[in-house]
């Protein structure tokens, strides 16, 4: 697929979302507010889906251990306000920023470590080559084409020629440029050189202030991730349950961000849900489990309907670990926004004892485990007295699958779209895994009359209670399977003159557009068995 073909798709998925209720702009009535949104009716269905798939195989259902046994975890739901120590300890407030640059000319604001730069050279007609100037653009996989076509916007004012398109490995981000360099940048917008001011820290943690008095006494944040909330949560946990190490903390919950540039729909946005877990384990088996939870991680991911050909691991490069990481694996996907390249998905860290050695530290309290069965073990060995007591109290190490809850309705919507115009109806239908899809069946009488609403009513108001779905007796039948499409809706039942004379029904089915003939007392199991399908 050509690069504008894939931006139209982001633009056609877009606006699907918002005409049927998907997503909206929030707060749109008053021109809407950067890198936030509202998710609507189906939306909000859909989100749900995907949660409560992520907190049943995390947290109801766990998986299989590399033991036989089902892992050990548990459930967490803390709060988004903390101490504001929690986020000096955790180094949110001392790093946990962007490099942020303004354009003078423009007055638009870019991540510095998003522009790219490189010298932009044309070729004129009498065969000289000549260098127009040091350009930048916004970074992404389609960096070399924005870059072409800028310089080629360039050209042309200036005599045109052939534009000499630079090599990925010749674009340089502007925070590696030394500073006499980045004075004679061009920014993504400037029709001048220089007019980029130099990066600055921007901290990205929203603040507020607790109480009746606004002061620095009284400061503290809107969490940057759940993550924190299982850390300080930890010695609870071990006291008032029965887990023992290796266990897990799972969290769903709202996190908040001051991105600098909010972008690619829901992909980057300031307010956004999180599904984290904290897997606390002895060090020794912290690569063992790190590989476990890479593969399950996965496993789920593709358990959505996300085909294999869309996602990989990608290992973070020593210079990009964060300062707690000891190593790190992305799982990626091809956006449309980012194909044929792929972009961040789901994070694996494996965080060692970090978070809870620095909170032990800022907190004064011992946050240290004593394995008993360790204990045992090592006197079974023979072990001496020392090293039974230095080897059973330890901190744990952490290993971290953090995924965003709203990042995975753009996979599943992005993964769902399908564009055929020589379908019936609508063109554009959602081929959304019948499991998430935010309505199941809808069910309508063929005409409004002869007593067929009467009996997709009593249908409606009985398969309701076993999943969700949706009674509709206005418009065409055709035009009721199209919305039905577009909506991601697997199956319409549909009551007609036959129902009424032999007691059977029409079962559409979404992707193929085939229809089955079911006897009405059997329709209830014959939907039920192909919703819980794999």
């Amino acid at each position: 697929m050509s690069e504008q073909a894939q931006i139209n798709v982001m633009e056609q998925l877009v606006s699907l979302c918002k005409r049927r209720g998907f997503v909206y702009p929030a707060s749109e009535i008053y021109g809407g507010l950067n890198g936030f949104w509202d998710y609507g009716p189906l939306g909000v269905l859909l989100k749900n889906n995907i949660r409560d798939s992520w907190w049943r195989s995390m947290v109801e259902v766990p998986p299989i251990g590399p033991d036989g046994h089902p892992v050990d975890m548990v459930g967490l739901d803390s709060a988004i306000i903390q101490n504001p120590k929690t986020w000096v300890a955790s180094g949110h407030v001392g790093g946990f920023s962007d490099p942020m640059v303004d354009d003078r000319e423009t007055k638009q604001r870019y991540r510095a470590d998003h522009l790219v730069c490189a010298i932009a050279k044309v070729k004129r007609k009498n065969g000289d080559v000549q260098e127009l100037g040091f350009l930048a653009v916004l970074d992404g996989d389609r960096a070399v084409n924005d870059f072409v076509k800028r310089a080629d916007k360039l050209a042309r004012k200036t005599g045109g020629g052939e534009i000499q398109p630079p090599e990925r490995s010749e674009l340089t981000l502007f925070t590696k440029l030394d500073p006499e360099r980045q004075k004679q940048v061009w920014g993504p917008e400037a029709t001048q050189a220089g007019t980029l001011t130099e990066p600055r820290a921007f901290n990205l943690m929203f603040q507020t202030y607790v109480g009746a008095i606004q002061d620095e006494t009284s400061k503290a944040y809107l969490r940057p991730e759940t993550a924190q909330g299982q850390f300080l949560n930890f010695k609870n946990i071990v006291d008032t349950t029965r887990v023992k190490i290796p266990f897990g903390v799972a969290q769903i919950g709202k996190s908040f961000r001051n991105e600098v540039t909010p972008r690619n729909f829901i992909f980057r946005s300031r307010e956004f849900e999180q599904m984290e877990m904290e897997w606390f384990c002895h060090p020794d088996e912290a690569r063992k489990w790190y590989d476990f939870w890479k593969e399950e991680r996965m496993k789920w991911w593709k358990s959505l309907g996300v085909r294999d050909e869309n996602l990989r691991f990608r290992d973070h490069d020593a210079d990009e670990l964060s300062h707690y990481s000891k190593m790190t694996v992305d799982i990626e996907y091809k956006y449309p926004f980012t194909a044929p390249d792929f972009g961040e998905l789901e994070g694996i860290a494996h965080r060692g004892c970090y978070d809870l050695t620095q909170h032990q530290t800022h907190s004064g309290q011992k946050l240290d485990y004593f394995d008993q069965e360790l204990q045992l073990k090592l006197k079974e060995q023979g072990a001496s007295a020392d090293e039974i007591k230095q080897k059973s109290r330890y901190i744990p190490n952490v290993i971290e699958p953090a995924s965003g809850l709203t990042r995975a309705v753009l996979v599943v919507l992005c993964e769902a779209y399908r564009r055929d115009p020589n379908r019936q109806g609508s063109v554009e239908y959602l081929s959304i895994k019948p499991q998430f899809a935010p309505i199941k069946c809808g069910i309508f009488p063929l005409v409004n009359k002869e007593g067929m609403p009467e009996v997709s009513e009593k249908l409606y108001l009985d398969l309701r209670k076993h999943f969700t779905c949706e009674h509709d007796v206005k418009q065409s039948i055709g035009k009721r399977y199209a919305r039905m499409d577009e909506i991601g809706t697997p199956f319409c039942v549909t009551i007609d003159g036959e129902t009424m004379k032999d007691q059977t029904l029409t079962v559409r089915e979404r992707d193929a557009m085939t229809q089955e003939r079911v006897s009405l007392d059997k329709i209830k199991g014959y939907l039920l068995e192909r919703l819980s399908a794999e």
